[in-house]
């Protein structure tokens, strides 16, 4: 209790500066924490390349990056301290004199006019000094800073220049040169790139340093801001000159280089250097870099001398010359002699661009041959063509995948993917062509589930599953070859089957254990033979990922993955490991990044362990004279559109090599790239980065061989390049009087390219069949053209085994083209898919298919040359309704010309097609047993096949009678016919086993054929 004498207290103050401590102490942590957490980012980074046998690859690329970015930082920074030191020492920091006073203006009335810009004036003065003095405070601090903030602004933009950094300190040669400057190509792909690099970074260097110093000269007086003007000190004036002079020596050096990048220019209607490139462009760039050198030499002597007129007229004089000969003077060349006689005179150049395309994309060796197809039909024209007719794929892998998972997956944690591969396995002594798939994990079942199961328990999934390309079970489903829970058969019955890495696996998983430990992770379903009667467990005992067994391992994963339970779960072991980074294409590339992936790996079964072959590629957009192209649009096709397939990235390039073949071992992720291309000088120049990486292909085992196929993304590149440069005279890609299209998938309504497909082929003239690569050309679409005919075949032989160890055949990646005649009239796959869909017999059949709920699904369109001409085949499928439904074999469509055959069994399509007999041998199982395939599909056979084509037969005869009938006008014969269609029809509903009953039919109703109508 206060008295009344105690003077009451003032407020109390927190003391200034209490909470400084704590708050410099808050900071300090949180710096510390985002420092660990980058630092167990690196660190499990270091832990995955090591664990892989890559580590040199990690810090290779990023020691690379941190030397540019150091670098690039303090040489920029050097630059910028000098010129603001240089600005600072030399520089005026006094008041300015005074206003000397001046005789006041006088009015009309003899009274003195006042001057408003004196108080301005004054006050400007007065403001400029206290911020210099404020700057003064703390120079030294800036000119420390300032330069170091620029230089790392400068040094993060380098970074991305890595690559060119070392493709210029490795590079190798092509022992090749170009047409214009008789340089090795090595030059333009690796020495080139990195001096366009430097004059350009030389470029921000002076920038910066010149912006800086410009400052510095205005707060220290070397720019003084006056009542009468600017004013500036010899010192700044020298100091622009310096600058000045070195800007226009980098100059000088970037119009020297750009006589060199014209080669490179993608800007015209052709690549590389043209007639006013050639003789305008590069000549005036070689005469303005000389010109520039005697502006900077004048510059030097002015810096010298204190005269400043001389480089200033010539800098003048230079900007002039540089508008006039660099700009003016290639319009008057090209509107004056380029122009009036462009074919002529562009005619060499377009040759350069012919020929350098041509290599670059590997078509210079494509053999060409004419073949003059035939569209006539007659017995026996197959004869001789067994090899080819016997390996006709009836299974379609984009189509059978849901037939592959209502078969062989058992379980919902497992999955197939949508797009299943093709690859050959020699069966019983013959080499036969397989529809291949690795039975994966589901991690889409488990999403909702415990982070145990997730993690844990649900790690991997179990086997290869194959079937016959060529041949069906007689109910239309996939023959297997390779079949089961355990996931064996004919290719091979001991192998390693379980997929820990693959297409779709969970983002990480724990496993490894030691022997003592139990085991945590499902294996796989129980069998007969599984006296427990549990599904089986298992515990992965390879090296598949690094090791989490210690506390800091395990935290810096938990701060990785984000996940306290990695932390805190007694799941995780001493001896546990933890697998991420586990799809094949993504982990090829992690391992290689100077690579570009192919985007569709496929399994295969190999030396008893299951290995993704992956395809990777060298490119590069420096080749002179190439024509780019975008690998994005230039692989995308239907497949991609439905997302089966992946194309690959938005990247344009104008050279492209598949130069390694990669395998992912699918058990233990192992990486191994094998250089399959080893004349490539883009990837010797790599191997030489990273040496000891990439094999030599002689390493690679027979058996692998075997199965190396011929790229698919690479194929894809190639042709549509060939579209336009399938020709090779100058004066025809001139006038574009030859241009191809790849034809638009006709089976879907994605309005996108059909894919190549692969199946054994034997191309005409050739001794025996290949497994192959294919794709159709026709004539270019337009609004004025739209005739859907064959105009060219491209065919890539992809078989590289011979059997040996470390030897590939000499014939693998040979083109083959073969040319139609320009006056061809062969249906185009487009075409041919309209004649399939409007042919009576075939439509009619098909809308007895889909009676009863049932969907019809066309498979690929196969184009074949044999018989002399070009025969198309296409499996027809058909898929009940219900969940559990899947699509299966019901028809064989095959067209030859105008002509169409639609059976049930490829030899009786064929025979129907070529007058009775086909002359050729099918393989056993190429097609489907009539009665059967009706009961898979939901009907009850009623009837035989002969009943139910002998009504087709009549449905067919009918619907000629109608058609003549109505076009006639009589109307009595119409309705006769009419009745006779509805009569045929029903009997063919009968004889197909279907309920149902006909209410009318029309001859102008031709369903299409198209997938799931």
């Amino acid at each position: 209790m206060s008295t009344g004498n105690t003077p009451p207290r003032s407020p109390s103050r927190r003391p200034q500066g209490k909470n400084k401590p704590l708050g410099m102490t808050v900071a300090i942590v949180a710096v510390l924490v985002i420092a660990f957490v980058g630092a167990t980012q690196i660190y499990t980074d270091v832990l995955w390349y090591d664990q892989l046998g890559y580590l040199q690859v990690f810090i290779t690329q990023n020691l690379t990056k941190g030397a540019v970015f150091l670098g690039s930082t303090l040489l920029a920074g050097l630059a910028i301290w000098a010129s603001m030191r240089y600005a600072y020492k030399h520089g005026v920091p006094q008041t300015p004199a005074p206003r000397r006073a001046s005789a006041p203006r006088i009015d009309a009335n003899g009274d003195p006019v006042p001057d408003p810009y004196a108080d301005i004036q004054e006050v400007f003065n007065q403001n400029m000094e206290r911020y210099r003095k404020s700057i003064d405070k703390m120079r030294k601090l800036m000119l420390l800073v300032v330069p170091l903030v620029l230089g790392a602004f400068v040094g993060a933009g380098a970074t991305s220049q890595w690559e060119s950094v070392l493709l210029f300190m490795n590079g190798e040669s092509f022992g090749q040169t170009d047409p214009e400057f008789g340089l090795d190509l090595g030059f333009f792909l690796f020495t080139l790139p990195f001096l366009n690099f430097g004059t350009g970074l030389l470029s921000t260097f002076i920038l910066f340093s010149a912006m800086a110093g410009l400052v510095v000269h205005y707060f220290y007086g070397g720019i003084i801001v006056g009542e009468k003007g600017i004013t500036t000190t010899v010192f700044f004036r020298r100091h622009l000159a310096l600058l000045g002079a070195v800007f226009i020596l980098v100059r000088a050096a970037s119009l020297w280089l750009a006589r060199y990048n014209a080669t490179q220019d993608q800007s015209g209607s052709w690549a590389g250097a043209m007639y006013t490139d050639v003789n305008a462009i590069i000549p005036v760039n070689a005469i303005l870099a000389v010109a520039s050198l005697l502006v900077a030499a004048l510059f030097a002597v002015a810096i010298l001398k204190g005269n400043f007129r001389l480089p200033l007229i010539g800098t003048v004089v230079l900007v002039v010359t540089s508008l006039v000969a660099g700009s003016i003077y290639p319009w008057v060349i090209q509107r004056f002699q380029v122009v009036p006689n462009e074919q002529a005179t562009e005619a060499p150049y377009i040759q350069r661009n012919i020929d350098a395309t041509r290599a670059a994309y590997g078509l210079d060796a494509i053999e060409v041959k004419n073949y003059d197809a035939t569209t006539s039909t007659a017995a026996g024209a197959l004869r001789g063509e067994s090899e080819t007719i016997s390996n006709i794929r009836l299974l379609d892998p984009n189509v059978v995948s849901g037939a592959f998972a209502q078969l062989q997956q058992f379980r919902p944690y497992y999955q197939f993917g949508k797009n299943l591969s093709v690859d050959r396995y020699s069966i019983n002594g013959v080499e036969t062509d397989t529809v291949i798939a690795a039975r994966e994990l589901n991690p889409a079942q488990n999403a909702n589930s415990s982070w145990v199961n997730q993690h844990v328990v649900y790690t991997h999934g179990y086997g290869v599953i194959a079937a016959y390309g060529n041949q069906v079970e007689a109910d239309g489903k996939p023959k297997f070859i390779q079949s089961g829970i355990r996931a064996t058969g004919a290719i091979s019955e001991d192998y390693e089957p379980r997929i820990y890495f693959g297409q779709s696996s969970p983002e990480y998983s724990i496993v490894g254990g030691s022997a003592e430990d139990e085991p945590l992770e499902l294996d796989r379903p129980q069998t007969t033979d599984d006296a427990s009667g549990n599904d089986a467990k298992y515990t992965f005992t390879g090296k598949g990922g690094p090791n989490i067994g210690n506390a800091f391992n395990r935290l810096s994963y938990a701060i990785k993955f984000q996940s306290s339970d990695i932390l805190l779960s007694d799941a995780v072991r001493s001896e546990s490991q933890i697998l991420y980074d586990r799809d094949p294409s993504a982990r090829v590339k992690k391992v290689a990044p100077y690579l570009t992936v192919d985007g569709n790996p496929y399994p295969a079964i190999i030396d008893g362990q299951v290995q993704w072959v992956v395809d990777a590629y060298t490119t590069s957009n420096q080749y002179p004279y190439s024509q780019a192209a975008s690998l994005e649009s230039a692989t995308a096709d239907s497949e991609t559109a439905t997302g089966v397939a992946q194309a690959l990235p938005n990247k344009q390039v104008n050279y492209i090599r598949n130069s390694v073949k990669a395998t992912v071992n699918a058990y233990d992720g192992s990486v191994t790239l094998y250089a399959w291309d080893d004349q490539d000088p883009v990837l010797k120049t790599w191997q030489k980065v990273y040496p000891g990486t990439v094999r030599p292909y002689s390493e690679m085992s027979a058996s692998l061989i075997g199965h190396v196929r011929y790229p698919q993304d690479l194929f894809k590149v190639q042709r549509e390049v060939l579209n336009a440069y399938h020709v090779t005279d100058a004066s025809s890609l001139y006038a574009r009087d030859d241009m191809w299209s790849i034809p638009n998938d006709p089976t879907n309504n994605s309005g996108k390219p059909l894919p190549p497909y692969y199946l054994s082929l034997q191309m005409p003239g050739e001794d025996s069949a290949k497994f192959s690569l294919t794709t159709s050309f026709i004539p270019q679409q337009s609004d004025s053209n739209t005739r859907n005919v064959m105009y060219g075949f491209l065919s890539a032989n992809g078989d590289a085994g011979t059997g040996k160890d470390g030897e590939k055949a000499a014939g693998y990646g040979k083109l083959t083209l073969l040319e139609l005649p320009r006056s061809s009239v062969v249906p185009g796959p487009g075409q041919a898919q309209n004649v399939f869909n409007s042919d009576t017999a075939v439509s009619t059949e098909l809308n007895l298919l889909r009676q009863g709920a049932s969907d019809v699904i066309n498979g690929n369109l196969l184009t074949l040359p044999v018989g002399g001409g070009i025969l198309y085949v296409q499996p027809v499928y058909v898929q009940s309704s219900g969940d559990a439904a899947y699509p299966s074999l019901r028809r064989v469509l095959v067209g030859f010309g105008e002509q169409v055959g639609f059976a049930p069994t490829l030899e009786e399509a064929l025979n129907e097609l070529f007058s009775g007999s086909s002359g050729a041998q099918t393989a056993t199982d190429a097609g489907v047993d009539e009665s059967e395939a009706t009961q898979a599909t939901g009907g009850t056979a009623s009837g035989d096949s002969g009943t139910l084509q002998s009504a087709l037969q009549d449905a067919r005869k009918a619907m000629q009678d109608s058609d003549a009938a109505m076009k006639a006008g009589d109307w009595t014969a119409y309705g006769e016919a009419q009745k006779r269609l509805n009569d045929s029809l029903q009997r063919a509903i009968e004889a197909e086993g279907i309920e149902g009953q006909v209410s009318g039919a029309s001859p102008s109703a031709s369903p299409s054929a198209s997938a799931g109508n």
